[in-house]
């Protein structure tokens, strides 16, 4: 596997289009993370089944979120993708979220080109309100077992805010 933050940029950010790294498939209970460190994926643990992701969970390399990691993004596809993929894919918003103090956001971003829906998802607005629910009521509790109430989903916003955050992560990564 190539080391994704040395031959992929984050992408196009101003016009929407960013790269993004696939490290957990829609359904699994698998905590699989992107080792900076080591440029491998790399099983952190085993989530209980009922905290299985609701999307495709990924992160956009070359950049750091406020947490220290690259940041993250949920990728919303009608089927699971595998680990280790990456894709180009449309920013769509962002939900903006605190794990156990700190600022943990995740850029929510659907596939650039997808024949399927006709490239009918543009925003927040175009997803399933159920799907949003599902989002948030996965990340308000995944840790309820471990450590309840140390996850907090402060809303969603749309594309320009979830830009912003990419911008911010992306200086953030060059000042590193």
């Amino acid at each position: 596997m190539a080391d994704f933050n040395k031959i992929l940029t984050p992408g196009d950010v101003d016009g929407g289009e960013i790269n993004v790294v696939v490290e957990i498939p829609t359904g699994s209970s698998h905590k699989i993370e992107w080792n900076r460190d080591l440029a491998v994926m790399q099983l952190d643990r085993v989530e209980p089944t009922i905290f299985a992701k609701p999307t495709n969970y990924g992160f956009i390399p070359q950049t750091l979120d406020e947490d220290g990691d690259e940041l993250d993004a949920l990728i919303i596809t009608d089927e699971p993708l595998p680990t280790g993929v990456f894709m180009t894919a449309k920013v769509i918003g962002v939900m903006e979220f605190e794990d156990d103090g700190e600022i943990d956001d995740k850029i929510i971003v659907v596939p650039a080109d997808d024949r399927n829906t006709g490239d009918a998802i543009n925003s927040l607005d175009d997803l399933p309100a159920q799907l949003i629910k599902q989002i948030e009521h996965h990340f308000s509790h995944y840790k309820d077992l471990k450590k309840p109430g140390s996850t907090i989903v402060k809303g969603f916003s749309d594309a320009d805010k979830a830009k912003e955050i990419i911008h911010a992560s992306i200086e953030r990564w060059n000042n590193q």
